[in-house]
């Protein structure tokens, strides 16, 4: 998993702290343009061949910051027509990922390589365990012949010198749905009928060709037009700015919203409906119910394990029960979810009551354009306000969603809760697991678990692909926020 401190990452937040700038100055279709030549000058060491190759990638990315898809670029229209277009739009489109071509390294097929480490060992078990018979041993050192390979892997995991390595291709590698081939170009490729928007291959890939498409410019534009546009921020935002209960959203409102609302309070609703609702399909012989907040996790039940699709959950998620609470408070309002996910803005486009989903990197990048700094906000008082719970709040890490569920049971004992913690292929090969339980095909027995909490990112929310802050610290900063502003 490569670390959030990342060139990629930082170029990323560049061109978004660069166009909130120039917008905020009312000057986006003249200064869009000069973005690419003042991040790739001249006497600058290029990233590829040559500085005009590294301008051109630079102007596809702004193009994908300004919410353009960059598959279908039209190499004559001008980053000014672009801009002109993104503050004219009214809604987002559709897909919300976007493949840079041009960036992508062509990374030549998943395979196993032997290094200069190999001995040519007595014992030699690469070869003693190969099925395929595909390694020999040529001039004092093992070989692999790709043509018999099939890629299982034993020859590395028996190599006493670890002297066998496996070379992936990254994106392909973290999609635990292979949703990602390369064409007959040898560039990637998403099949969105299969992607399910967990945003690993967007966090993986080393070039930054996948990229998501922005909505902070609509956003912005929004809030300049005079919208009431309030923001809902999720609880692993919190745990992304070192700031204490009421500081965050004192720093919203300085970014122009006209409201803050915790998503947490959502996530109260959302726990006591599915406490009710596990309680009613236990009583009516129900195998197992799974959580349904994790809209990753969802898509990849409905398209890649149907027979797990009866179990999920009907309850709404902590973004859908905000969003209504505000648009029943003011019906003309523009919410704006903000949080760590990329499927979140799937979820949003299908939600009645979404206007638009943010991620912690665009938010974070319109406060470093607009200079406000987080942990320097004076306290909101909160005291007015409607307060989630702790365990609302812990929605944000794995296991939390069960948990928030199990003290909302009348009777806790009935309930026995797996979680499965981030939705790689083995998390994959666990959900199969249990349709086939759901089925009939695998008997279940007293061990099977009722309740099956799902995090598409491992560690929860405050994992998601587009955080700004390593999990770790994240995971200590939300358990003082919860600690220090939430009821019991």
């Amino acid at each position: 998993m490569l670390n959030i401190n990342n060139n990629t990452a930082q170029l990323k937040r560049e061109i978004m702290i660069r166009i909130a700038k120039l917008q905020l100055e009312d000057n986006l279709e003249e200064g869009v343009h000069f973005i690419p030549r003042e991040m790739a000058p001249k006497n600058k060491e290029s990233w590829r061949c040559c500085v005009y190759h590294d301008r051109e990638l630079l102007r596809q990315r702004v193009m994908a910051r300004l919410g353009f898809s960059v598959e279908d670029i039209n190499e004559e229209k001008k980053l000014s027509e672009y801009a002109r277009e993104a503050l004219m739009r009214e809604k987002p489109t559709w897909p919300m990922l976007t493949v840079l071509h041009d960036a992508c390294n062509a990374c030549v097929r998943t395979h196993y390589m032997v290094t200069n480490a190999c001995q040519a060992c007595l014992a030699r078990p690469c070869m003693m365990n190969c099925a395929k018979n595909a390694i020999e041993i040529k001039k004092g050192r093992a070989f692999i012949d790709e043509e018999k390979c099939i890629n299982c892997g034993l020859c590395m995991d028996n190599c006493p010198y670890h002297a066998i390595i496996k070379i992936p291709v990254p994106c392909e590698e973290a999609c635990p749905v292979g949703a990602i081939t390369k064409d007959e170009y040898g560039k990637e490729r998403i099949d969105y009928d299969k992607c399910i928007f967990c945003g690993n291959c967007m966090r993986e890939c080393p070039f930054g060709a996948m990229m998501d498409k922005s909505q902070l410019v609509d956003v912005m534009q929004r809030i300049k037009e005079g919208k009431k546009v309030v923001a809902m921020y999720a609880p692993a935002i919190a745990a992304q700015f070192r700031a204490d209960p009421g500081q965050l959203e004192g720093a919203l409102k300085a970014g122009g919203f006209a409201k803050v609302w915790e998503v947490a309070i959502g996530a109260d609703i959302t726990a006591e409906k599915e406490a009710h609702e596990f309680e009613e399909r236990m009583e009516n012989g129900d195998i197992m119910m799974t959580t349904s907040c994790c809209p990753a996790y969802v898509r990849a039940v409905h398209i890649h394990v149907p027979e797990l699709t009866p179990c999920i959950s009907d309850t709404r998620s902590p973004m859908h029960y905000t969003a209504e609470l505000a648009k029943k408070e003011e019906p003309d309002c523009v919410t704006v979810f903000i949080g760590p996910c990329l499927a979140k803005r799937r979820e949003g486009m299908d939600d009645e009551y979404v206007d638009y989903v943010l991620s912690v990197e665009e938010i974070g990048a319109l406060f470093v354009a607009m200079n406000i700094d987080v942990a320097q906000q004076p306290h909101e008082d909160m005291s007015n306000k409607l307060s989630p719970t702790a365990s609302a709040r812990n929605f944000a890490v794995s296991g939390g969603v069960a948990e928030s569920v199990r003290i909302r049971l009348k009777n806790p004992a009935i309930l026995k809760s797996a979680v499965i913690n981030g939705l790689n292929k083995a998390g994959m090969k666990q959900l199969t697991g249990y349709g086939k339980i759901n089925a009939g095909k695998i008997p279940h027995t007293d061990a099977t678990p009722n309740l099956v909490e799902v995090m598409a990112c491992e560690g929860g929310c405050i994992g998601g692909p587009c955080v700004v802050t390593n999990p770790k610290v994240a995971a200590f900063q939300l358990k003082k926020y919860v600690e220090a502003g939430a009821k019991e």
